[in-house]
């Protein structure tokens, strides 16, 4: 469980590329992720390592993925009940697992409003048509080791 209290928001990556077995290991952490009713055709993920396609994502939601090496996108269909949430938790998944291997990573969301609105954009990112961008994730390997807050007490519990 240490993963999950190291884990920390990214945002700024050095420029070494994140090797082909690390990126396996964070698609194998995406596909072990949980999903509401066993609707595993509403998400899907988009791997993006291309220095193009990187550029172009940062020139198209202004610096939202922080120049990383490495950007997964999980995308959802637009009339899902369940897409989002689905993505959220199988965000999580990949964020732990990035924890693990060395990687640091962070969980973006105003690029994603960006990016709906450049559907052939989109489509040049692998996405299939109905499905729409839940979450950005940038990922590569940490600039700066900064010290993990303390996340023992953030959010009311309430128990009975």
């Amino acid at each position: 469980m240490n993963a999950i209290f190291e884990r920390e928001a990214v945002r700024k990556y050095t420029n070494e590329e994140v090797e082909e077995e690390k990126i396996q290991k964070l698609i194998d952490a995406f596909q072990a992720s949980p999903c509401a009713m066993h609707q595993t055709d509403v998400m899907e993920l988009s791997v993006i390592t291309k220095p193009e396609l990187l550029k172009k994502i940062e020139d198209s939601t202004d610096n939202s993925c922080y120049n990383a090496p490495l950007i997964f996108m999980i995308n959802t269909k637009k009339d899902s009940q369940f897409g989002k949430r689905d993505a959220s938790v199988a965000a999580e998944n990949v964020m732990v697992e990035a924890v693990d291997l060395g990687l640091g990573s962070v969980y973006v969301m105003g690029g994603v409003f960006t990016l709906n609105k450049f559907p052939e954009f989109q489509k040049e990112l692998g996405m299939d048509e109905g499905y729409e961008t839940s979450v950005l994730m940038p990922i590569g390997y940490p600039a700066d080791k900064e010290q993990v807050e303390d996340r023992s007490n953030r959010y009311k519990v309430v128990r009975k």
